[in-house]
Protein backbone atom coordinates (compact mmCIF):
# COMPACT_ATOMS: atom_id res chain seq x y z
CA UNK A 1 0.00 0.00 0.00
CA UNK A 2 1.31 3.45 -0.97
CA UNK A 3 -0.11 6.47 0.80
CA UNK A 4 -0.08 10.03 -0.45
CA UNK A 5 -0.50 12.40 2.48
CA UNK A 6 -3.36 14.76 3.05
CA UNK A 7 -2.55 18.09 1.37
CA UNK A 8 -2.75 20.86 3.94
CA UNK A 9 -4.33 24.23 3.21
CA UNK A 10 -1.66 26.89 2.84
CA UNK A 11 -1.68 29.84 5.19
CA UNK A 12 0.85 32.55 4.44
CA UNK A 13 2.66 34.37 7.20
CA UNK A 14 0.83 37.67 6.70
CA UNK A 15 -2.56 36.13 7.50
CA UNK A 16 -1.52 33.98 10.47
CA UNK A 17 -2.27 36.74 12.97
CA UNK A 18 -5.77 37.15 11.49
CA UNK A 19 -6.40 33.42 11.80
CA UNK A 20 -5.14 33.48 15.37
CA UNK A 21 -7.55 36.27 16.30
CA UNK A 22 -10.36 34.37 14.59
CA UNK A 23 -9.44 31.20 16.50
CA UNK A 24 -9.69 33.04 19.81
CA UNK A 25 -13.13 34.33 18.88
CA UNK A 26 -14.35 30.85 17.94
CA UNK A 27 -12.78 29.33 21.04
CA UNK A 28 -14.78 31.72 23.19
CA UNK A 29 -17.94 30.38 21.57
CA UNK A 30 -16.49 26.81 21.76
CA UNK A 31 -18.12 25.88 18.49
CA UNK A 32 -17.01 24.69 15.09
CA UNK A 33 -20.08 23.96 12.99
CA UNK A 34 -21.93 23.08 16.16
CA UNK A 35 -19.12 20.92 17.56
CA UNK A 36 -16.75 21.64 20.45
CA UNK A 37 -13.24 22.43 19.29
CA UNK A 38 -11.06 19.91 21.11
CA UNK A 39 -8.18 18.99 18.85
CA UNK A 40 -6.30 19.48 15.61
CA UNK A 41 -8.33 16.65 14.10
CA UNK A 42 -11.50 18.76 14.07
CA UNK A 43 -9.77 21.27 11.81
CA UNK A 44 -7.74 18.86 9.69
CA UNK A 45 -10.72 16.70 8.73
CA UNK A 46 -13.10 19.61 8.18
CA UNK A 47 -13.73 21.35 4.83
CA UNK A 48 -11.02 23.75 3.67
CA UNK A 49 -12.65 27.05 4.64
CA UNK A 50 -11.35 30.07 6.49
CA UNK A 51 -12.73 28.63 9.72
CA UNK A 52 -10.87 25.32 9.28
CA UNK A 53 -7.34 26.58 8.70
CA UNK A 54 -6.96 28.62 11.88
CA UNK A 55 -5.01 27.04 14.70
CA UNK A 56 -6.24 25.77 18.06
CA UNK A 57 -5.51 28.62 20.49
CA UNK A 58 -4.16 26.08 23.02
CA UNK A 59 -1.52 25.24 20.43
CA UNK A 60 -0.22 28.80 20.44
CA UNK A 61 0.95 28.56 24.05
CA UNK A 62 4.36 27.17 24.94
CA UNK A 63 5.45 26.72 28.54
CA UNK A 64 8.94 26.67 30.02
CA UNK A 65 9.39 24.90 33.34
CA UNK A 66 12.44 25.14 35.60
CA UNK A 67 13.90 21.77 36.58
CA UNK A 68 15.49 23.23 39.71
CA UNK A 69 12.66 21.73 41.77
CA UNK A 70 13.12 18.33 40.18
CA UNK A 71 12.47 16.82 36.78
CA UNK A 72 9.22 15.17 37.91
CA UNK A 73 7.81 18.51 39.05
CA UNK A 74 8.77 20.17 35.75
CA UNK A 75 7.13 17.37 33.73
CA UNK A 76 3.97 17.77 35.79
CA UNK A 77 3.97 21.53 35.18
CA UNK A 78 4.29 21.10 31.42
CA UNK A 79 1.38 18.73 30.95
CA UNK A 80 -0.83 20.04 33.74
CA UNK A 81 -0.78 23.50 32.16
CA UNK A 82 -2.55 21.99 29.14
CA UNK A 83 -5.18 20.11 31.11
CA UNK A 84 -3.25 17.10 32.40
CA UNK A 85 -2.24 13.78 30.94
CA UNK A 86 -5.74 12.28 31.18
CA UNK A 87 -6.98 14.86 28.69
CA UNK A 88 -4.34 13.85 26.15
CA UNK A 89 -4.98 10.10 26.29
CA UNK A 90 -7.01 8.80 23.37
CA UNK A 91 -9.32 5.81 22.87
CA UNK A 92 -6.55 3.20 23.08
CA UNK A 93 -5.00 4.69 26.20
CA UNK A 94 -1.58 4.12 24.61
CA UNK A 95 1.28 6.64 24.56
CA UNK A 96 4.08 6.67 21.97
CA UNK A 97 7.19 8.56 23.03
CA UNK A 98 9.69 9.37 20.29
CA UNK A 99 12.98 10.10 22.05
CA UNK A 100 16.08 11.55 20.46
CA UNK A 101 18.18 8.41 20.74
CA UNK A 102 20.49 9.37 17.90
CA UNK A 103 23.59 7.73 19.40
CA UNK A 104 25.49 6.67 22.50
CA UNK A 105 27.81 9.64 22.88
CA UNK A 106 27.40 11.93 25.91
CA UNK A 107 25.10 14.96 25.58
CA UNK A 108 23.50 13.88 22.26
CA UNK A 109 20.41 11.97 23.42
CA UNK A 110 17.29 12.72 25.44
CA UNK A 111 18.17 12.55 29.11
CA UNK A 112 17.10 9.17 30.57
CA UNK A 113 15.66 10.79 33.69
CA UNK A 114 13.42 13.04 31.61
CA UNK A 115 12.19 9.92 29.83
CA UNK A 116 11.67 8.10 33.13
CA UNK A 117 9.59 10.88 34.68
CA UNK A 118 7.54 11.28 31.50
CA UNK A 119 6.68 7.57 31.49
CA UNK A 120 5.80 7.70 35.18
CA UNK A 121 3.59 10.74 34.63
CA UNK A 122 1.47 9.02 32.00
CA UNK A 123 1.35 5.84 34.05
CA UNK A 124 -0.20 7.85 36.88
CA UNK A 125 -2.63 9.38 34.40
CA UNK A 126 -3.92 5.92 33.45
CA UNK A 127 -2.01 5.13 30.25
CA UNK A 128 -2.50 1.53 29.22
CA UNK A 129 0.84 1.01 27.46
CA UNK A 130 3.73 3.43 27.00
CA UNK A 131 5.95 2.75 23.99
CA UNK A 132 9.44 4.26 23.64
CA UNK A 133 10.28 4.35 19.94
CA UNK A 134 13.37 5.27 17.92
CA UNK A 135 15.51 4.42 14.92
CA UNK A 136 18.95 5.80 15.72
CA UNK A 137 21.43 7.43 13.39
CA UNK A 138 23.18 5.54 10.61
CA UNK A 139 26.38 3.72 11.52
CA UNK A 140 24.64 2.40 14.62
CA UNK A 141 21.66 0.23 15.57
CA UNK A 142 18.92 1.14 17.99
CA UNK A 143 19.11 -1.89 20.28
CA UNK A 144 22.73 -0.96 21.08
CA UNK A 145 21.85 2.70 21.65
CA UNK A 146 19.04 1.79 24.07
CA UNK A 147 21.46 -0.41 26.00
CA UNK A 148 24.20 2.24 26.16
CA UNK A 149 21.94 5.16 27.08
CA UNK A 150 20.05 3.34 29.82
CA UNK A 151 16.73 3.46 27.95
CA UNK A 152 16.38 -0.33 28.14
CA UNK A 153 16.83 -0.26 31.90
CA UNK A 154 14.28 2.52 32.28
CA UNK A 155 11.77 0.63 30.16
CA UNK A 156 12.20 -2.44 32.36
CA UNK A 157 11.83 -0.41 35.54
CA UNK A 158 8.73 1.49 34.39
CA UNK A 159 7.04 -1.24 32.35
CA UNK A 160 7.36 0.75 29.11
CA UNK A 161 7.80 -1.12 25.84
CA UNK A 162 10.93 -0.31 23.79
CA UNK A 163 10.42 -0.39 20.03
CA UNK A 164 13.51 -0.53 17.82
CA UNK A 165 12.14 0.88 14.58
CA UNK A 166 15.09 -0.36 12.51
CA UNK A 167 13.77 -3.86 13.27
CA UNK A 168 10.31 -3.10 11.85
CA UNK A 169 9.21 -3.47 8.20
CA UNK A 170 9.12 -0.48 5.88
CA UNK A 171 6.17 1.39 4.39
CA UNK A 172 6.67 3.83 1.47
CA UNK A 173 5.23 7.32 1.82
CA UNK A 174 5.30 10.10 -0.74
CA UNK A 175 6.85 13.45 0.22
CA UNK A 176 5.22 16.19 -1.81
CA UNK A 177 7.89 18.87 -1.58
CA UNK A 178 10.83 16.78 -2.77
CA UNK A 179 8.48 14.62 -4.89
CA UNK A 180 10.02 11.34 -3.81
CA UNK A 181 9.14 8.28 -1.78
CA UNK A 182 10.87 7.38 1.47
CA UNK A 183 10.51 4.32 3.67
CA UNK A 184 8.98 4.93 7.07
CA UNK A 185 8.71 2.31 9.79
CA UNK A 186 5.49 0.38 9.23
CA UNK A 187 4.98 0.31 13.01
CA UNK A 188 5.13 4.11 13.11
CA UNK A 189 2.87 4.40 10.06
CA UNK A 190 0.20 2.15 11.50
CA UNK A 191 0.19 3.59 15.02
CA UNK A 192 0.88 7.28 14.31
CA UNK A 193 -0.77 7.81 10.92
CA UNK A 194 -3.52 5.24 10.36
CA UNK A 195 -4.49 5.04 14.05
CA UNK A 196 -3.56 8.59 15.02
CA UNK A 197 -7.00 9.37 16.47
CA UNK A 198 -6.66 6.45 18.90
CA UNK A 199 -3.10 7.02 20.15
CA UNK A 200 -1.20 9.84 21.83
CA UNK A 201 2.10 10.68 20.10
CA UNK A 202 4.66 12.64 22.12
CA UNK A 203 7.93 13.94 20.70
CA UNK A 204 10.68 14.15 23.34
CA UNK A 205 13.74 15.68 21.67
CA UNK A 206 16.85 17.24 23.17
CA UNK A 207 17.73 20.93 22.96
CA UNK A 208 20.56 20.97 20.42
CA UNK A 209 22.04 22.98 17.63
CA UNK A 210 22.84 20.94 14.53
CA UNK A 211 25.71 21.43 12.11
CA UNK A 212 23.59 20.29 9.15
CA UNK A 213 20.02 21.35 10.02
CA UNK A 214 20.75 24.39 12.24
CA UNK A 215 18.67 23.01 15.13
CA UNK A 216 17.35 19.57 16.03
CA UNK A 217 14.06 19.69 17.92
CA UNK A 218 10.68 17.97 17.56
CA UNK A 219 10.26 18.37 13.79
CA UNK A 220 13.79 17.16 13.09
CA UNK A 221 13.22 14.41 15.69
CA UNK A 222 10.74 12.76 13.32
CA UNK A 223 13.57 11.92 10.92
CA UNK A 224 14.13 8.97 13.25
CA UNK A 225 10.86 7.44 12.02
CA UNK A 226 12.38 7.10 8.55
CA UNK A 227 14.42 3.99 7.77
CA UNK A 228 18.13 4.71 7.69
CA UNK A 229 18.80 4.11 4.00
CA UNK A 230 16.02 6.52 3.07
CA UNK A 231 17.95 9.26 4.89
CA UNK A 232 20.95 9.17 2.54
CA UNK A 233 19.37 10.77 -0.54
CA UNK A 234 18.55 14.48 -0.29
CA UNK A 235 20.64 14.91 2.86
CA UNK A 236 21.90 18.06 1.15
CA UNK A 237 20.45 21.47 0.38
CA UNK A 238 17.01 19.79 0.20
CA UNK A 239 17.06 18.32 3.70
CA UNK A 240 14.94 21.08 5.25
CA UNK A 241 12.21 20.45 2.68
CA UNK A 242 12.40 16.75 3.54
CA UNK A 243 11.82 17.51 7.23
CA UNK A 244 8.86 19.76 6.40
CA UNK A 245 7.39 17.11 4.11
CA UNK A 246 7.57 14.47 6.84
CA UNK A 247 5.83 16.92 9.18
CA UNK A 248 2.97 17.20 6.71
CA UNK A 249 2.47 13.43 6.79
CA UNK A 250 2.52 12.98 10.57
CA UNK A 251 2.78 15.32 13.49
CA UNK A 252 3.19 14.80 17.23
CA UNK A 253 0.20 15.58 19.41
CA UNK A 254 2.55 17.21 21.90
CA UNK A 255 6.23 18.15 22.02
CA UNK A 256 8.36 18.44 25.14
CA UNK A 257 12.01 19.42 24.73
CA UNK A 258 14.62 18.15 27.18
CA UNK A 259 16.49 21.34 27.99
CA UNK A 260 18.56 20.16 30.94
CA UNK A 261 21.53 21.09 28.78
CA UNK A 262 21.85 22.46 25.26
CA UNK A 263 24.60 21.87 22.74
CA UNK A 264 26.35 24.55 20.76
CA UNK A 265 28.79 24.04 17.85
CA UNK A 266 26.58 21.28 16.49
CA UNK A 267 24.77 18.17 17.60
CA UNK A 268 27.73 15.87 18.35
CA UNK A 269 29.96 17.68 20.85
CA UNK A 270 33.17 15.88 21.72
CA UNK A 271 33.80 15.12 25.37
CA UNK A 272 37.20 16.76 24.86
CA UNK A 273 35.46 20.06 24.04
CA UNK A 274 32.46 19.64 26.34
CA UNK A 275 33.32 22.83 28.23
CA UNK A 276 32.95 24.76 24.96
CA UNK A 277 29.94 22.90 23.59
CA UNK A 278 27.62 21.90 26.45
CA UNK A 279 25.51 24.63 28.03
CA UNK A 280 23.46 24.08 31.23
CA UNK A 281 19.86 25.27 30.79
CA UNK A 282 17.90 23.41 33.50
CA UNK A 283 14.45 23.59 31.95
CA UNK A 284 11.84 21.78 29.89
CA UNK A 285 9.85 23.34 27.03
CA UNK A 286 6.46 22.00 25.96
CA UNK A 287 3.18 22.50 24.18
CA UNK A 288 0.61 20.87 21.88
CA UNK A 289 1.85 22.72 18.78
CA UNK A 290 5.26 21.20 17.91
CA UNK A 291 6.10 23.99 15.49
CA UNK A 292 5.43 26.60 18.16
CA UNK A 293 7.55 24.63 20.64
CA UNK A 294 10.42 24.39 18.15
CA UNK A 295 10.11 28.08 17.34
CA UNK A 296 10.45 29.05 21.00
CA UNK A 297 13.26 26.54 21.59
CA UNK A 298 15.20 27.84 18.59
CA UNK A 299 14.78 31.42 19.79
CA UNK A 300 15.88 30.37 23.27
CA UNK A 301 19.15 29.11 21.78
CA UNK A 302 19.63 32.43 20.01
CA UNK A 303 18.40 31.62 16.50
CA UNK A 304 16.03 33.72 14.45
CA UNK A 305 13.30 31.08 13.90
CA UNK A 306 12.43 32.54 10.51
CA UNK A 307 16.01 31.78 9.40
CA UNK A 308 15.80 28.11 10.43
CA UNK A 309 14.77 26.74 7.08
CA UNK A 310 12.63 23.74 8.02
CA UNK A 311 10.75 25.78 10.63
CA UNK A 312 10.05 28.47 8.03
CA UNK A 313 8.84 25.86 5.52
CA UNK A 314 6.47 24.35 8.10
CA UNK A 315 5.24 27.80 9.08
CA UNK A 316 4.47 28.67 5.48
CA UNK A 317 2.20 25.62 5.12
CA UNK A 318 0.10 26.85 8.02
CA UNK A 319 0.54 23.64 10.03
CA UNK A 320 1.01 25.30 13.39
CA UNK A 321 2.30 28.65 14.54
CA UNK A 322 5.88 29.60 13.70
CA UNK A 323 5.80 33.31 14.47
CA UNK A 324 7.11 34.40 17.89
CA UNK A 325 4.65 37.30 17.91
CA UNK A 326 1.75 34.82 17.81
CA UNK A 327 2.98 32.51 20.58
CA UNK A 328 2.12 33.02 24.23
CA UNK A 329 5.23 32.01 26.20
CA UNK A 330 4.30 30.88 29.70
CA UNK A 331 7.03 31.79 32.20
CA UNK A 332 8.43 34.38 29.83
CA UNK A 333 10.86 35.57 32.49
CA UNK A 334 12.52 32.15 32.46
CA UNK A 335 12.84 32.41 28.69
CA UNK A 336 14.50 35.81 28.92
CA UNK A 337 16.83 34.82 31.77
CA UNK A 338 18.18 31.73 30.03
CA UNK A 339 18.22 32.87 26.44
CA UNK A 340 21.58 32.15 24.81
CA UNK A 341 23.47 32.94 21.63
CA UNK A 342 24.48 29.49 20.47
CA UNK A 343 25.81 28.48 17.06
CA UNK A 344 25.44 25.48 14.79
CA UNK A 345 28.92 26.01 13.34
CA UNK A 346 31.48 23.39 14.27
CA UNK A 347 34.67 24.25 16.13
CA UNK A 348 36.58 22.97 13.09
CA UNK A 349 38.93 21.15 15.45
CA UNK A 350 40.85 18.76 13.20
CA UNK A 351 44.28 17.11 13.09
CA UNK A 352 46.77 19.73 11.85
CA UNK A 353 48.12 17.41 9.15
CA UNK A 354 44.70 16.68 7.65
CA UNK A 355 43.95 18.42 4.32
CA UNK A 356 40.44 19.31 3.09
CA UNK A 357 39.67 20.02 -0.57
CA UNK A 358 36.15 21.44 -0.81
CA UNK A 359 34.12 22.08 -3.95
CA UNK A 360 33.69 25.68 -5.02
CA UNK A 361 30.54 25.01 -7.07
CA UNK A 362 28.72 23.02 -4.39
CA UNK A 363 29.69 21.64 -0.98
CA UNK A 364 26.55 21.17 1.10
CA UNK A 365 26.81 21.83 4.80
CA UNK A 366 23.63 19.78 5.14
CA UNK A 367 25.35 16.71 3.68
CA UNK A 368 28.81 15.52 2.84
CA UNK A 369 30.64 18.51 4.30
CA UNK A 370 29.42 18.81 7.90
CA UNK A 371 28.64 15.10 8.12
CA UNK A 372 32.29 14.33 7.42
CA UNK A 373 33.76 17.16 9.46
CA UNK A 374 31.76 16.33 12.58
CA UNK A 375 32.91 12.70 12.44
CA UNK A 376 36.52 13.85 12.02
CA UNK A 377 36.24 16.06 15.12
CA UNK A 378 34.87 13.17 17.17
CA UNK A 379 37.46 10.63 16.00
CA UNK A 380 40.30 13.09 16.52
CA UNK A 381 39.42 14.37 19.98
CA UNK A 382 37.59 11.45 21.61
CA UNK A 383 39.24 8.42 20.01
CA UNK A 384 42.81 9.47 19.30
CA UNK A 385 42.34 9.63 15.54
CA UNK A 386 45.24 10.74 13.37
CA UNK A 387 45.55 12.84 10.23
CA UNK A 388 48.07 12.50 7.43
CA UNK A 389 45.58 12.15 4.57
CA UNK A 390 43.31 14.25 2.33
CA UNK A 391 39.51 14.55 2.24
CA UNK A 392 37.66 15.60 -0.93
CA UNK A 393 34.06 16.81 -0.79
CA UNK A 394 31.69 18.67 -3.06
CA UNK A 395 31.49 19.74 -6.70
CA UNK A 396 34.06 21.89 -8.45
CA UNK A 397 37.25 20.98 -6.56
CA UNK A 398 40.39 22.57 -7.99
CA UNK A 399 41.92 20.12 -10.48
CA UNK A 400 45.50 21.18 -9.86
CA UNK A 401 45.12 20.60 -6.12
CA UNK A 402 43.79 17.09 -6.75
CA UNK A 403 46.63 16.26 -9.11
CA UNK A 404 49.10 17.24 -6.41
CA UNK A 405 47.72 14.80 -3.81
CA UNK A 406 50.07 12.16 -2.43
CA UNK A 407 49.13 9.43 0.02
CA UNK A 408 45.74 8.35 1.35
CA UNK A 409 42.42 9.95 0.36
CA UNK A 410 38.82 9.81 1.57
CA UNK A 411 36.22 10.98 -0.96
CA UNK A 412 33.02 12.17 0.71
CA UNK A 413 29.85 12.23 -1.39
CA UNK A 414 28.82 11.41 -4.92
CA UNK A 415 29.77 14.81 -6.37
CA UNK A 416 33.47 14.40 -5.57
CA UNK A 417 33.34 10.69 -6.42
CA UNK A 418 31.96 11.46 -9.87
CA UNK A 419 34.63 14.05 -10.57
CA UNK A 420 37.70 12.34 -9.11
CA UNK A 421 36.95 8.81 -7.88
CA UNK A 422 38.24 6.91 -10.90
CA UNK A 423 41.12 9.34 -11.46
CA UNK A 424 42.44 8.98 -7.91
CA UNK A 425 42.05 5.21 -7.83
CA UNK A 426 44.20 4.99 -10.97
CA UNK A 427 46.70 7.53 -9.67
CA UNK A 428 47.09 6.32 -6.07
CA UNK A 429 45.74 2.77 -6.12
CA UNK A 430 42.45 1.47 -4.71
CA UNK A 431 43.94 0.51 -1.36
CA UNK A 432 44.68 4.20 -0.69
CA UNK A 433 41.15 5.41 -1.48
CA UNK A 434 37.99 5.20 0.62
CA UNK A 435 34.66 6.55 -0.59
CA UNK A 436 31.29 7.44 0.89
CA UNK A 437 28.62 7.72 -1.86
CA UNK A 438 25.36 9.64 -1.66
CA UNK A 439 24.95 12.78 0.40
CA UNK A 440 25.18 11.29 3.87
CA UNK A 441 26.00 7.58 3.98
CA UNK A 442 27.20 7.85 7.54
CA UNK A 443 28.12 4.18 7.83
CA UNK A 444 30.60 4.38 4.95
CA UNK A 445 31.79 7.80 6.11
CA UNK A 446 32.65 6.39 9.54
CA UNK A 447 34.20 3.31 7.94
CA UNK A 448 36.44 5.33 5.63
CA UNK A 449 37.43 7.89 8.23
CA UNK A 450 38.14 5.24 10.87
CA UNK A 451 40.40 3.44 8.41
CA UNK A 452 42.32 6.60 7.57
CA UNK A 453 42.47 7.90 11.15
CA UNK A 454 43.52 4.50 12.56
CA UNK A 455 40.49 4.04 14.82
CA UNK A 456 38.68 0.70 15.04
CA UNK A 457 34.86 1.24 14.93
CA UNK A 458 34.30 -1.20 17.79
CA UNK A 459 36.26 1.16 20.07
CA UNK A 460 33.63 3.83 19.53
CA UNK A 461 30.94 1.91 21.41
CA UNK A 462 30.68 2.37 25.20
CA UNK A 463 29.22 -1.14 25.44
CA UNK A 464 31.44 -4.18 26.02
CA UNK A 465 32.42 -5.64 22.60
CA UNK A 466 30.99 -9.09 23.36
CA UNK A 467 27.75 -7.55 24.55
CA UNK A 468 27.67 -5.36 21.44
CA UNK A 469 28.03 -8.43 19.22
CA UNK A 470 25.23 -10.20 21.09
CA UNK A 471 22.97 -7.18 20.66
CA UNK A 472 23.80 -6.99 16.95
CA UNK A 473 22.98 -10.66 16.44
CA UNK A 474 19.70 -10.18 18.28
CA UNK A 475 18.86 -7.13 16.13
CA UNK A 476 19.68 -8.92 12.88
CA UNK A 477 17.62 -11.97 13.85
CA UNK A 478 14.69 -9.60 14.38
CA UNK A 479 15.11 -8.04 10.95
CA UNK A 480 17.15 -4.91 11.63
CA UNK A 481 17.86 -2.91 8.46
CA UNK A 482 20.26 -0.54 10.24
CA UNK A 483 23.01 0.81 8.01
CA UNK A 484 25.92 -0.15 10.26
CA UNK A 485 29.65 0.37 9.79
CA UNK A 486 31.36 -2.49 7.93
CA UNK A 487 33.56 -4.17 10.54
CA UNK A 488 35.88 -5.99 8.13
Amino acid sequence: MIIRPYKEPVVNRETQADFMRLSILVAEKQLLNGKTVTSWRDKINAPETLETVFMNPAGTSVILSDTGGGIASAVNDIFDHFGGGEKHLRASGDVYIKVNGVGCEPYVYTDPEVLRETIRYFRRCGARTVYVIENCTQANFTRLVFQATGYLRICRETGAVPVFLDETPAMPIFLEGIEEFVDISRFAFERLVEQRDDNFYLSLPKLKTHSMSQVTLSIKNQFGLIHQRSRIADHNYRIHQKFADIYRVLRPDFAMVDGLVATTHGHYPTTYNADKCVVPMDLLIGGPDPLAVDTVAAALMGFDPSAVQHLALCRDTGIGIGDMDCIDIINKDLFEQRRKNLTCDLLDDYPPDLAFLRGEERCCKEGCRRNTESVVEMLYRDHGGRGGFTILMGKGIDRAAVEGIRGRVHIAGSCAMQDYGVFLEKKLGRKNITMSPGCNDLALSVHGLCKNMRVHPVRMSPVNPLRSVALLISAKLRGSEANIVPLI
